[in-house]
């Protein structure tokens, strides 16, 4: 499993369909959730009838709220409130999938995003599964699913710093990967770009659409992106900004833009905490998952001793495509 990939074997090449990726030969099954028996262990156990949401809780300052119990929260699926059937509230491993631009304009911000990318691992719950992947024109897995700190570090350095950028492509083979290949329940991407996309055959009306499936991940999107050049270089920015803040918040992620490289590390710290600080909320839908067609999803969090809070979740899933792709 932690060997490193044939890159020939998982190239997503342009004018492909990014559902083309090939990757090494895994088990795959079911969506699981980790519980902990006697002795620490983590073991699976399939809830195949409930829709599973992560959700981050803040308050008005934007501070995370760790201490909610079941009855502080509400579920809502296109409007109906549904009855939440499971409840949890403690650190469990992710599967992570870490996102990087190696185009051309990426060369000298590689050093420190790589850094950040470490920390964020190590940061991390230590059974955490995490995967590579390099984009520019092209995508490659560079790790597959390992926890092991030195082939990631070295995954990181397969560094060309060249081509466009086919962010969507990259997204959405990275998103199919760990939806087919990911033994944890818990799923989440974190993409780190320094521009606009240029480069995809998936446009961003696509992306969303095909990222709203069951169990899709959480993404983290940081965009370091040139605000301060000419006018052209601006409008680009404002773009991807938009882009990446949809993504981001479609999924119950979270869009950064630092001001310069040295918040990045900073940043990777913030999402592995709030990744370890999620509810996880499963309930059983009132209207049946073989009645298809999008379901939004709102939840909401009240609490004594608190103001208004925000939780961060999915926006919704188109029912039963996520067993129908497998």
């Amino acid at each position: 499993m932690d060997q490193p990939p044939d890159k020939s074997a998982v190239r997503v090449a342009p004018n492909q369909p990014s559902d083309t990726v090939q990757v090494p030969n895994r088990p795959s099954g079911q969506a699981q959730e980790p519980s902990k028996e006697s002795g620490g262990l983590f073991v699976f156990k399939t809830k195949v009838e409930e829709v599973a949401l992560h959700a981050t809780v803040v308050d008005d300052h934007n501070r995370l709220v760790t201490s909610l119990v079941r009855d502080d929260f509400t579920v809502l699926e296109n409007g109906t409130p549904q009855k939440i059937t499971s409840f949890r509230h403690e650190d469990i491993p992710v599967a992570l999938g870490i996102v990087i631009d190696n185009s051309g304009s990426m060369r000298d911000k590689r050093p420190a995003v790589n850094q950040a990318a470490i920390n964020l691992v190590k940061a991390g719950n230590p059974n955490d599964e995490v995967f590579i992947v390099n984009f520019n024109d092209q995508s490659f897995i560079d790790q597959d699913f390992t926890a092991d700190i030195s082939k990631l570090k070295e995954a990181l350095e397969q560094i060309d710093s060249s081509g466009g950028t086919a962010l969507y492509d990259a997204i959405l083979a990275s998103a199919d990967h760990i939806r087919k290949h990911a033994h944890l329940e818990k799923r989440v991407l974190v993409v780190v770009t320094d521009g606009e996309d240029r480069d995809s055959v998936t446009n961003l009306e696509t992306i969303l659409r095909r990222l709203q499936v069951e169990s899709g991940p959480t993404i983290y999107t940081i965009g370091i992106l040139d605000t301060e050049s000419g006018h052209s270089a601006k409008v680009e920015a404002r773009h991807a900004k938009r882009a990446l803040e949809e993504i981001a918040e479609d999924t119950g992620g979270v869009a950064f833009f630092p001001k310069d490289l040295s918040e990045v590390d900073n940043i990777s710290r913030q999402i592995a905490h709030d990744i370890r600080s999620q509810y996880t909320l499963g309930y059983k839908p009132s209207t049946p998952r073989t009645s298809g067609g999008y379901r939004t999803i709102r939840v909401a969090a009240h609490a004594k001793g608190y103001g208004k809070l925000q939780v961060r979740t999915r926006s919704g899933y188109y029912a039963g495509e996520e067993r129908a792709a497998k």
